[in-house]
């Protein structure tokens, strides 16, 4: 692998020998990818296992909400291929059960209203019962609140749409997430139990010092909301993924999709938002995204930033400590210490549609230019988007004031372009008056 500086490793390894020391964590793993390579891994403890085995990139520890991610690629694969949509109601997929009226999209970015835990034992610490025994104790007077007021977490509603999907393909959420995601992007070392070498999950006794081994239960119909086991070098692949989408598993453009805030807690604002399925971070003026996983004995972190291509994966095996929220100290140590590069300029690629529209165009008297970024049509100036053909003479905007709206080619009647109609706006040549 390809690897940062020596005064970085020292900075990064700095990091997370403090955060083992002050939080008491039994053992501590991080991992940073750069550019679609592994460039860093440290780990710090010797107490990865009761016995004083050591942890490793390649030692699995359980990931606990991480796993929500993997849940939402499968609702979005579904999307995709037009087996649901994200305004469905969940009755319409799984008919009689409690919050039916909850939307698929409410689910994915938590802003249903659910209670965050299904009743009954605490199910982390128990071990899993059957989907119908989940949903038999399922009452709508268990709701936090009605849905669309907040983001308001609720593992419930994981378990909820890993049935929705294992029902739509006919499989098991197990078998389409070891299929679908899995499989393709070469994570041969993430499982539903773990597979030796294996953390063991430790809490540490707040008088004694001791370690105290946790329970580690099979989550049954809970599983698709922290279920699985992994390690460094696969999440780094998991966390790469999301930096340069595999259209295998998924698209660019549902990537981003759900990398879009949709909730948010109004005590955090815009400094922290969820997307469909994956936490959102302003790093201003950057955006991370990605998850936190935590099960007793185990914490988890991995978020990326797509645009500097940059990401951070850690794995602790204790109950509480500084761990999930190490991957963006651990970015901005990188990036103090190595500034990203600015992306080398090459030649736009020639456009299938849209010549003819480059150049100067003007809105009133405001002069704008339509442009070639990325092998799409950029329009800068007075109005700001992106536009993708979607027919002849037919655009749409990918992002800014203008996404989603249509921009028209209007010709004259020998066939040149006379204007064009961006959601009811004239762009013109010239400006008024001449």
């Amino acid at each position: 692998m390809t690897s940062v500086r020596p005064d970085t490793a020292d900075a990064l390894y700095a990091e997370i020998a403090a955060a083992q020391s002050e939080w008491k964590l039994p053992s501590v793993n991080a991992g940073l990818v750069r550019d679609g390579s592994l460039v860093w891994t440290g780990s710090r403890g010797q107490f990865a296992t009761a016995d004083g085995g050591a942890p490793g990139p390649d030692v699995q520890y359980r990931i606990g909400s991480i796993t929500k991610t993997l849940t939402a690629l499968l609702v979005m694969q579904c999307r995709d291929d037009g087996l649901l949509g994200l305004n469905d109601a969940v009755g319409k997929h799984l008919p009689g059960i409690a919050f039916g009226d909850r939307t698929i999209r409410h689910l994915l970015a938590h802003s249903g209203g659910m209670n965050a835990e299904p009743e009954g034992p605490w199910w982390e610490r128990n071990p899993g019962v059957s989907f119908d025994q989940l949903t038999a104790a399922m009452d709508e007077s268990q709701a936090a609140g009605p849905a669309d007021r907040r983001h308001h977490y609720s593992n419930l509603g994981y378990a909820l749409l890993g049935e929705v999907v294992a029902r739509l393909r006919g499989a098991t959420w197990l078998e389409l997430v070891q299929q679908r995601i899995l499989d393709p992007l070469e994570m041969r070392r993430t499982s539903y139990f773990p597979t030796e070498p294996s953390a063991e999950g430790f809490s540490v006794h707040p008088f004694s010092g001791q370690l105290v081994e946790e329970p580690a239960y099979d989550a049954g119909a809970m599983a698709p909301a922290g279920q699985l086991w992994s390690t460094i070098e696969d999440l780094a692949k998991y966390a790469m993924f999301w930096i340069d989408p595999v259209y295998e598993v998924l698209s660019r453009e549902t990537v981003e999709e759900m990398a879009s805030p949709s909730a948010a807690d109004p005590r955090e604002g815009l400094a922290a938002s969820y997307g469909l399925g994956l936490r959102l971070i302003a790093d201003d003026p950057y955006l991370l995204i990605g998850h936190t996983g935590s099960m007793p004995g185990f914490l988890a972190g991995l978020f990326v930033d797509r645009v500097r291509r940059i990401g951070g994966v850690t794995l602790g095996n204790a109950t509480y400590g500084k761990v999930a929220s190490l991957p963006p100290d651990l970015l901005r140590t990188l990036v103090t210490h190595e500034p990203p590069l600015a992306q080398e300029w090459v030649p736009e690629p020639v456009l299938d549609q849209g010549d003819e529209l480059l150049g100067h165009w003007y809105w009133g008297n405001s002069p704008v230019t339509m442009s070639v970024s990325g092998g799409i049509l950029q329009l800068s100036g007075a109005l700001t988007s992106r536009f993708w053909p979607v027919g002849p003479d037919l655009y749409q905007g990918r992002d800014g004031y203008f996404a989603g709206e249509k921009l028209k080619v209007l010709r004259d009647d020998t066939a040149a372009v006379r204007e064009l109609n961006l959601a009811t706006f004239t762009l013109t040549r010239t400006p008024y008056g001449r």
